[in-house]
């Protein structure tokens, strides 16, 4: 029997917009609009949004409502009122269960905005750990929509709908009231680009939606989300991350505080810095035609070097992709990429492929 597919608020009027429906992880959500091009485009000249109602929202609270966020998280998640905290939530090997971005929306309350495919094994990782702590943790997914307008005059015009938006800082949240009820917006982003994330209870999202388009905010879908984040060098959970890696061979050491008193993972993250690293999430642009794809082969010659975890093709750079490779390759490096039996040649180099402007 066909499992029935998850809708978010904005499901109806995505399809009323032309979106082009498709599965993703158990929720209907729209792979494209006017097309991926022009969606693309749409973001990093003017603006787009996102329909995001099928990420997570999980309260936090109470007296040790922080200490808990230090614990389940490698970051050092900041505890100033508004202030937010990009992080990676482990499991006690020191892998990856989720990035996630804990907010502070008061020194004993938090908001944790997660992914759609991991609600479920979030919440219930996060109720386990908060039994030492005495602290409750609340899932509300099912009663926020949310909807992330991103590019470069993304901030403009929700300052218009919402006047002090542009003071607002990046990675920080303010409450808001709109359509006469309460909600919040944040300022991260998940393109490179500038912009916000509005939030708002589900039956209200739609008349953000509704707004937006009036204003000339270009619908886009995940075609155009995965090309963006992949060029800004952001990870996709399940693909670029997940329980089989830690934040040091994501190439995301940067989130881990190994200084910080504890956290779950702690000691195996240190050993295995301490060691050193035999993959690590590696980039490569082509430098020949072809498209990489998720599970394509990295080559040096005879030697089979990695996988790529995520590929496109990019309107800024031509193919693109992250892969884990031997962490001997080095930046500037020739190698090649297997797509369809044959042979592309591509180049190592850094992320971000596409320089935040923000």
């Amino acid at each position: 029997m066909t499992q029935k597919l998850k809708k978010t608020p904005l499901a109806a009027r995505c399809e009323q917009a032309g979106g082009k429906m498709v599965d993703f992880h158990g929720w209907l959500m729209p792979v494209q609009f006017a097309g991926i091009l022009a969606e693309h485009k749409a973001v990093r000249e003017h603006a787009g949004m996102f329909d995001v109602s099928h990420m997570g929202q999980i309260f936090v609270e109470g007296l040790n409502a922080w200490p808990f966020l230090q614990y389940i998280n490698c970051n050092n998640i900041k505890n100033g009122p508004a202030e937010g905290t990009y992080s990676h939530i482990l499991t006690e090997k020191g892998t990856i269960i989720d990035d996630a971005i804990s907010f502070c929306l008061a020194p004993e309350q938090f908001l944790v905005v997660v992914n759609a495919a991991c609600i479920d094994e979030d919440f219930a990782w996060m109720k386990k750990q908060a039994k030492k702590f005495n602290v409750t943790v609340r899932n509300e997914s099912s009663k926020w929509g949310m909807i992330a307008v991103q590019g470069p005059e993304a901030v403009d015009i929700v300052n218009k709908l919402l006047p002090g938006v542009a003071d607002l800082p990046r990675f920080h949240i303010s409450p808001l009231t709109m359509f006469e009820v309460d909600g919040y917006v944040t300022r991260t982003g998940y393109t490179g680009e500038d912009g916000v994330e509005i939030m708002l209870p589900a039956d209200k999202i739609g008349l953000l939606w509704d707004t937006l388009l009036q204003c000339g905010v270009v619908p886009c879908g995940l075609g155009a989300r995965d090309v963006l984040r992949l060029e800004a060098g952001y990870l996709l959970n399940g693909a670029d991350a997940d329980q089989t890696r830690t934040p040091y061979e994501a190439n995301c050491g940067w989130v881990v505080k190994l200084a910080k008193e504890n956290f779950i993972g702690k000691d195996i993250l240190a050993a295995q810095k301490a060691a050193g690293l035999k993959e690590k999430l590696t980039a490569f642009v082509l430098t020949s035609p072809g498209v990489p794809r998720t599970g394509c082969k990295v080559f040096v010659g005879d030697k089979e070097k990695g996988t790529l975890t995520s590929g496109t093709y990019s309107p800024l750079f031509k193919g693109i992709a992250v892969g884990y490779a031997d962490t001997d390759l080095t930046v500037g490096q020739d190698v090649e990429i297997e797509i369809h039996g044959k042979r592309a040649k591509a180049q190592v180099v850094k992320t971000p492929f596409y320089k935040n402007r923000v």
